[in-house]
């Protein structure tokens, strides 16, 4: 066959269709290859006889007539293949692939009308890399916006998808960003022709010499993202580093941690330090509340029974310590100089352990004096030797 068989098969070739419920069913699938000659003989001649500008300009309507074609069966069959299933993430997808199947497809017979239309071979070579690239566009944005769909959707079931968090959400949208501008940027060398190898060698120089350049800045962002993968904390608990700094994490950037203090100060920490110290986070676990320990001697001789009893009742008709689980009081050692005991209760913050430490202490020490309690001190007598023969301290 001629030339336009060949930009039939093109045509066919490079638009795809989809059904749903099996295979589509031509009526006239059995014409045999000689009666469709005979068919498209007459069309071949009146084919032949037009002029190139002529083909091309039937193409361009063919190529507009093939979109909104794709874009019908998108529509109508994918759409209602897509709804009979339970989630929603496949149909916003389909709904965002509308507009990339109408251009791609116009595209291609775009890229057959300039064949015909005789251009001159740099013309020709030019208007084909443009059109590659504008494809490329067009399936760069589909791809950006699909990926946030899916992960968002893919975010929303922990249950299956422990990885991909609210927290880690921003990681994986980056991650995803750079792999999609990566691709493009490939395929964009390739459509110019230009060897991406060269350009690819020279990018690994520049960056090796990046990153002895910024290594800390390198640093910062790599532990960065695996404490947003690993999330060791999270935004509002109260973590305590093995430095001494303890207060509630205001922000996990990819860079640094802001942590606000007691003292209402913001302190910055690079990611690098938060990587590689030992963290308490006060706050983690199945819930937020935290046990408090107050420690308290009394003196030997005491009855241990009755001290039991008022540190208990202390515990007990103290509003703000929560009564499940409830609290305990523990004798806990033989002191040097006193009998050791320790109340242990449960408050719903952390941020709440210096106020009711205080406000126990209080009690605790006015309970004991009203019942002739003594809370000893460290005592020590001194002995002073004197001359010879002489009591000490003459």
């Amino acid at each position: 066959m001629d030339s336009f068989l060949v930009i039939l098969a093109q045509w066919a070739g490079g638009v795809g269709i989809a059904f749903a419920d099996g295979a589509f069913l031509i009526d006239h699938a059995e014409l045999s290859l000689s009666s469709l000659d005979s068919i498209l003989a007459p069309i071949m001649k009146i084919w032949a006889g037009l002029p190139g500008l002529v083909q091309a300009l039937v193409l361009v309507v063919l190529s507009i007539v093939c979109a909104k074609f794709a874009d019908w069966i998108l529509s109508s069959y994918v759409s209602r293949l897509v709804g009979k299933t339970e989630t929603t993430i496949d149909d916003k997808l389909v709904e965002l692939m509308h507009r990339p199947v109408f251009l791609v497809v116009l595209f291609l017979g775009l890229g057959m009308a300039a064949e015909q239309a005789g251009l001159p071979e740099n013309g020709l070579w030019a208007t084909k890399a443009i059109l590659k690239t504008l494809g490329i566009i067009v399936l760069v944005l589909f791809a950006i916006r699909a990926s946030r769909l899916i992960l968002d959707a893919l975010s929303r079931n922990q249950d299956r998808f422990h990885l991909i968090q609210s927290r880690t959400l921003p990681l994986f949208h980056n991650v995803s960003l750079l792999v999609i501008i990566g691709a493009a940027v490939y395929f964009l060398f390739l459509s110019w022709k230009i060897d991406p190898t060269a350009w690819l060698a020279s990018a690994g120089i520049i960056g090796l010499a990046l990153s002895f350049a910024a290594k800390d800045s390198l640093a910062n962002l790599f532990a960065g993202a695996f404490i947003l993968a690993d999330a060791p904390y999270k935004i509002g608990d109260f973590v305590v580093l093995d430095s001494g700094e303890r207060g509630r994490v205001t922000h996990i950037g990819l860079r640094s941690t802001r942590m606000l203090t007691r003292d209402d100060v913001e302190i910055t920490i690079p990611n690098a330090v938060m990587g590689n110290s030992k963290i308490t986070n006060e706050s983690g676990g199945p819930y937020e509340k935290e046990r408090i320990r107050v420690k308290v001697g009394v003196a030997y001789g005491t009855d241990v029974d009755r001290v039991e009893e008022l540190l208990m009742a202390i515990a007990v008709s103290h509003p703000e310590i929560m009564q499940e689980p409830e609290p305990r009081v523990r004798f806990r050692a033989f002191g040097d100089s006193s009998l050791d005991f320790e109340l242990l209760g449960w408050i719903q913050e952390p941020v709440l352990r210096g106020r009711l430490r205080h406000l126990l202490c209080k009690e605790i020490y006015k309970a004991f004096a009203e019942e002739g309690i003594e809370i000893p001190y460290p005592k020590r007598d001194v002995y002073l030797h004197g001359d010879a023969g002489s009591p000490a301290g003459d």
